[in-house]
């Protein structure tokens, strides 16, 4: 079993190899420049990559997207064994990156919550306290409750 190191830098290199793979030597029109490779994990054995990417635009052109990695897996493969020089070269499979869509995800909670602040500060905004502005004893004011017992 190969160590932590060896697989995060194999990881590295298929990351940058299938990268530059598919922005000059694919000529499928399904990758074109909206096909980007976000992270690749390597089995701790070497034997199997899993490469994630993301492609920007609407579900017709993930679809189109997938259907392609599937078909230039063979020549990515060959090409990340031709770079890596290892014995064996590691099975490419493609998983599409939730991170944008989580990331989209949260972006629309942060709107509604500033717009529920937004909300709560207009309605604060003529309010007024419903005692005294400030409701807290000060040690200077005259003490009615102390009967000076000692």
């Amino acid at each position: 079993m190969a160590d932590n190191a060896r697989a995060k830098r194999l990881a590295d290199l298929i990351r940058e190899v299938v990268a530059q793979k598919l922005q000059r030597g694919i000529k499928d029109p399904r990758l074109g420049s909206h096909v980007t490779i976000t992270d690749t994990r390597v089995t701790g054995d070497l034997r199997e990559a899993t490469v994630f990417y993301t492609v920007y635009g609407d579900d017709e052109e993930r679809a189109a997207a997938a259907a392609g990695l599937e078909s230039a897996k063979g020549i990515l493969r060959s090409e990340v064994g031709r770079a890596a020089g290892v014995k064996f070269t590691p099975t490419l499979a493609f998983v599409m990156d939730a991170l944008p869509d989580n990331a989209r995800a949260i972006e629309d909670l942060l709107d509604k919550a500033r717009m529920s602040d937004e909300k709560v500060r207009e309605a604060s905004a003529g309010a007024k306290y419903a005692g005294d502005a400030d409701p807290y004893r000060k040690p200077d004011e005259d003490d009615e409750t102390d009967t000076g017992a000692e």
